[in-house]
């Protein structure tokens, strides 16, 4: 049977892609159905069609998966953000463990039954809406000219008006309208990315939910900015700044200034309008200053369970000496260093280290220090003067660089523990370090981003002739 774009086919949902698309067959040519869900029989549409499988959109859901509810949001299909809303909560669960130990089996060589033996049950939540603590919203104009703000559609960059996220916190919703009704009032235009014109690009706003401290930072282009100018950046700031710091748990405004046409949404240039340059937050009793351009883990009930995992699978009693890759602001490095001898923080943002070594400081932490570099670089100049009982490492999403895996092998600590927000990459370097003599015993899923397709995992490996 030939298959042709816009062609319309009934098929039966049988499995998931790691993109949350519905994989289904028609006379065996696969079909990848956005919008439908394991379970589902639709009505597809075809949208790109290659030789072997094309793509989809649900037309019409003809029998519902047993899975299936009534999305919270009414805009999550277009939005993208939520690739399976439309999911219950335990069966979005289960997506995710089988996600993960299919990398696990088909990219790093891992036995099935290896698997199956050491995987533990994933961490869900109770609650699993409104916990983001940080949110990004671009600014623009619909098609009659109105400023809207909200999110991109998937793979585009039209914004989806959605001024209250069901994953962030409902005083986003306050802040945003104050914001864009003053933009109206004050006649200030959102930024048009293919004139390069207009002021307001971005609205990033960011929730300590154990202190309740919010930050709004506005993202302007602004020509005229200098660091240490004192001036008004957009219209009526004083106005705009009096209105949201009267906001109930309101401690930090400012300004980040972006001039280059880059999809990049933060610009390095940051101004402090009102309040303080950053806010604070506690994970596992301890206390951290979170500024603009921070790496921050963005689900603070599930952060201290991920952390705890961590802890846990370092089984550290006090003697040893643990090297954390990819620290970020020294978030793993101090909630692990009341157990540990002393911890050694390695990161390539400046101002992640920065805030780190503040953050050090705040809680009195002594056997604590950090290092601003690269791991691909750093390792491996530094290869004989790394002694680490254990390694704890939590890469972006890219994983780790196979120069800094060599050294972290040459190295031999006891345990390495490994966290992912991307367990294809996790799987490709849990292959090279099984290669040097580690083995995984622990595998866990913390489930940090509900109602997508993302998952956070723990391995522990150990050196097999230990």
């Amino acid at each position: 049977m030939d298959h042709f774009k816009n062609q319309e086919l009934t098929v039966t949902i049988e499995d998931m892609s790691n993109n949350g698309e519905g994989i289904g067959r028609s006379d065996g040519y696969i079909l990848f159905v956005k919008d439908a869900i394991c379970g589902d029989t639709v009505r597809a549409k075809l949208t790109k069609v290659k030789k072997n499988y094309a793509y989809a959109r649900c037309e019409e859901i003809i029998t519902p998966s047993p899975d299936r509810i009534d999305p919270v949001c009414s805009e999550h299909s277009r939005c993208g953000g939520c690739q399976i809303q439309a999911m219950s909560y335990d069966a979005q669960l289960r997506f995710k463990e089988n996600k993960v130990k299919n990398d696990l089996v088909r990219i790093g060589g891992i036995s099935e039954d290896t698997v199956n033996g050491i995987f533990e049950p994933i961490i869900g939540m109770e609650k699993p809406l409104r916990y983001r603590n940080k949110s990004q919203y671009p600014v623009g104009k619909d098609k009659d000219g109105n400023t809207i703000a909200g999110f991109f559609a998937g793979r585009t960059h039209s914004i989806i008006p959605c001024t209250d996220c069901a994953l962030s916190p409902s005083e986003n919703h306050v802040i945003l309208d104050m914001i864009i009704d003053h933009m109206k009032r004050f006649d200030i235009g959102p930024y048009d990315e293919t004139s390069g014109s207009g002021t307001l690009r971005h609205v990033l706003i960011r929730k300590g939910f154990s202190t309740g401290q919010i930050m709004v930072c506005l993202v302007i282009r602004h020509h005229g900015a200098k660091k240490n100018d004192v001036h008004e950046f957009i219209k009526g700031q004083s106005e705009l700044i009096e209105r949201l710091s009267a906001l109930s748990g309101m401690r930090s405004i400012c300004v980040s200034i972006n001039n280059e046409k880059t999809n990049v949404i933060m610009g390095e240039e940051i101004h402090t309008l009102w309040g303080s340059g950053s806010i604070e937050d506690t994970i596992l009793g301890k206390r951290f200053e979170v500024s603009p351009l921070s790496f921050y883990q963005v689900n603070p009930v599930q952060v201290e369970r991920l952390y705890s995992t961590v802890i846990e699978y370092a089984t550290l009693s006090g003697t040893e000496e643990v090297w954390d890759i990819c620290c970020g602001i020294g978030t793993i490095s101090i909630c692990m260093s009341d157990q540990a001898k002393c911890v050694h923080g390695l990161e390539i943002v400046p101002e992640a280290i920065e805030d780190a070594v503040k953050n050090a400081e705040a809680n009195k932490t002594g056997n604590v220090d950090f290092i601003c570099a690269a791991a691909e670089d750093y390792l491996p100049s530094h290869r004989d003067e790394i002694k680490a009982d254990v390694i704890v490492m939590d890469p972006p999403r890219k994983g780790m660089d196979e120069a800094a895996l060599s050294v972290i092998a040459d190295t031999a600590p006891s345990r390495i523990v490994y966290v992912s927000c991307d367990s294809a990459t996790l799987a490709r370097d849990l292959k090279y370090l099984t290669g040097c003599g580690y083995e995984p015993v622990r595998i866990r899923c913390i489930d940090m981003f509900p109602q997508t397709v993302h998952v956070e995992t723990a391995v522990l490996l150990q050196r097999s002739d230990t």
